[in-house]
């Protein structure tokens, strides 16, 4: 099997020291095994997705030595592809409806169980309130969440392998921790056709992609694509999530951090070595 790895960035900001480190690392693992790096846009959210952050991301990953496949990957192109999978999810009757705003959650999960998790991988928990909803009565404001009990119902819980020094091992996807820190996640967002979720897994598998290279900050949500993975029958890669680029406050870097931005250090001249040397590579 060849060895592929990938990045994927959204275009919403400049790409910053985080951004390289991860791109160069999965660059060279790809390397390393004498396979492939490829790139993806992941540009579902078009409110917020710009080409001018696209085009920038080409340059400064130009810039640092590093080449990919054409044509890249953009998941504007792939609405398709999403509702196919999503379709899928439907007919196994595992997807309903839901009008809740995150006000409605945030009142609904006002006084929760002891001791229950409030947050999971996908932001606060749900607590079910449309469960009962039936997709003919979805609305155009409606989001669409996986019936997280059904979908346990309907899948042989699959392990993963991660090789990140934090997480290093075989992990068995846990039921209870799908049910409870986890809950019902959303499949499709609002105005978007898909949630990022389910595209990664579609993405990954039609790129072939074998190792997953990412922040550390995502690995409680390999638990939500290893699962839908199965749902779908698509293929589980390998995982490897590394350590996050932090400022000298110890706080990980964000796009806002403009200051880290890897067009800023390239306007002052550092080279792309330096870069290198900066994250620890």
């Amino acid at each position: 099997m060849r060895f592929i790895t990938r990045f994927a960035p959204s275009p919403t900001g400049p790409l910053h020291l985080g951004h390289a480190y991860s791109a160069l690392l999965a660059n060279d693992q790809a390397q390393a095994a004498g396979g492939e790096f490829h790139l993806r846009i992941e540009d579902i959210d078009q409110s917020r997705s710009r080409l001018h952050w696209e085009n920038q991301i080409y340059d400064d990953l130009h810039w640092l030595g590093l080449t990919w496949p054409l044509p890249v990957m953009r998941q504007s192109d792939r609405i398709q592809k999403y509702r196919e999978a999503l379709e899928t999810l439907i007919d196994l009757k595992l997807v309903y409806p839901c009008q809740c705003k995150r006000a409605d959650i945030e009142a609904a999960a006002g006084a929760p169980q002891e001791g229950a998790p409030q947050f999971g991988p996908d932001g606060r928990i749900y607590p079910g309130t449309c469960r009962q909803r039936l997709l003919l009565d979805a609305g155009p404001e409606d989001v669409l969440r996986l019936n997280m009990e059904k979908a346990l119902e309907a899948s042989e819980l699959r392990t993963f392998r991660e090789t990140g020094a934090k997480h290093a091992g075989t992990h068995s996807l846990s039921a209870d921790t799908l049910l409870n820190a986890v809950g019902d996640i959303i499949l499709v967002r609002r105005n978007m056709g898909s949630s990022y979720h389910l595209s990664v897994v579609v993405d990954d598998a039609d790129q072939n992609i074998t190792h997953v290279v990412r922040g550390e900050d995502l690995f409680d949500a390999t638990q939500i694509h290893v699962l839908l993975q199965g749902l779908l029958e698509l293929p589980t890669p390998v995982y490897h999530h590394h350590r996050l680029i932090r400022d000298e406050a110890g706080k990980r870097l964000a796009k806002r951090d403009d200051a880290r931005a890897i067009s800023l250090y390239r306007n002052q001249g550092i080279t792309p070595a330096e870069i290198i040397t900066m994250v620890g590579l």
